[in-house]
């Protein structure tokens, strides 16, 4: 049961850690998604939105390789920092955070789009300045938006398999996640084992999905 316990922990450990990492850059995009024109718009949603249709081992095999030992990002980063990526714990970070990072910047997207402008106009006549009205105005009036991201992104990275597996491998102690474990005891025929960490996630889950159900539907109720 300890070692179970070592894994759940392992898990919430990764996956917010992977949430909280691609918060910034998910709610930068998000907001500039929202506002531009730019032609380049459906070209970037798109991209964006393709680990959700791609298999799962298709991403990870990406992953593997640009950060690989002999990949463009990987070599880089093992020649300056002196870290490898691949089969550690780095690894199921880069992971599931590529997984989750579509959901995050979808629903933050939402958020900022349901900012009314006008809203931002009347500080800027004020005399505020772009950053100020970002910081003071438009963040925290699309801040459920981002938050129920946030919480989507974080349930996404639990269920996380398929590209983590392929970039970080499956080693007990070191990569191993809920979704790995329930995989390895099912192998082994201990299902009744799998089960009981197939309860813990589908909890850990649907508190994260609904939280974030909840959030999207008092937005809509303010609007």
């Amino acid at each position: 049961m300890s070692g179970q316990w070592e894994v759940i922990e392992f898990t919430l450990q990764i996956c917010l850690g992977s949430s909280l990492a691609i918060l910034p850059p998910g709610t930068a995009l998000a907001w500039w998604l929202a506002k531009t024109r730019s032609p380049w718009k459906t070209l970037v949603e798109t991209a964006v939105s393709l680990p959700l249709v791609i298999p799962p081992v298709a991403t990870g095999l990406i992953l593997l390789d640009l950060f690989g030992r002999r990949g463009p990002i990987g070599s880089l980063i093992r020649s300056t920092l002196g870290i490898d990526i691949p089969f550690t714990w780095r690894a199921v970070l880069l992971a599931t955070a590529a997984m989750s990072f579509p959901l995050l910047v979808r629903s933050a997207r939402l958020g900022f789009e349901s900012v009314n402008p006008r809203l931002e106009q009347i500080a800027e006549t004020l005399g505020a300045s772009f950053w100020r009205v970002l910081f003071t105005v438009t963040i925290p009036l699309a801040s459920r938006g981002i938050f129920a991201g946030f919480l989507l992104s974080f349930a996404r990275a639990i269920g996380e398999f398929g590209a983590t597996i392929l970039v970080a491998g499956n080693i007990p102690g070191k990569t191993t996640t809920l979704s790995l474990s329930i995989y390895n005891l099912v192998q082994l025929g201990k299902d009744r084992e799998a089960f009981s960490l197939v309860a813990v996630s589908v909890v850990i889950a649907f508190i994260a999905v609904f939280l974030s159900e909840q959030l999207l539907r008092k937005k809509r109720e303010i609007r």
